[in-house]
């Protein structure tokens, strides 16, 4: 289930929820003043699953594999 994070319209409080997909479109009521909060965008790095299983970084800056320096994929085929 992915973690969602939102910020509330009255008090301004950040908070997290683990929802499921089905459930990312609903509304959430902020757990420090009851008032309803926005969704916001996520600032974690995004993660991929290779063919092979092996997990691997795709976002959130700098190289987009952890064996490579470069900035393109095409350098190293991943």
């Amino acid at each position: 289930m992915p973690i969602y994070e939102y910020v509330c319209k009255s008090c301004q409080n950040k908070f997290e929820l683990l929802r499921p997909f089905s459930k990312s479109q609903d509304g959430a009521e902020c757990p420090r003043c009851h008032k309803e909060a926005d969704r916001i965008l996520s600032t974690c790095c995004s993660m991929s699953m290779s063919e092979n299983g092996v997990a691997k970084d795709i976002g959130g800056g700098g190289s987009s594999c952890g064996s490579c320096g470069s900035h393109n994929c095409s350098s190293c085929g991943s």
